[in-house]
């Protein structure tokens, strides 16, 4: 899902960007995407992702028979 509309940033690449060690703040997310906030209206959608309630892939209620949440994880395997 798509959290970052000017820069085209999904929860994936966000919770990414975290894993890899990145701080732990928007603005950091930021900076270890190599981009900035543009309009901020995706800031809210971000923190929640860094709080793990970004409601992405991770967060899916559905477990492992969702398929669009897994699906891309079924073909790779």
């Amino acid at each position: 899902m798509i959290l970052c509309s000017c820069n085209v940033l999904s929860d994936r690449e966000i919770q990414a960007a975290l894993a890899s060690g990145g701080r732990p703040s928007v603005g950091g997310v930021f900076r270890s995407l190599g981009c900035e906030a543009k309009c901020g209206r995706c800031a809210r959608s971000i923190a929640a992702a860094i709080d793990g309630g970004g409601g992405g892939a991770d967060a899916c209620a559905g477990g492992d028979g969702c398929e669009s949440c897994h699906g891309d994880e079924r073909a790779a395997a």
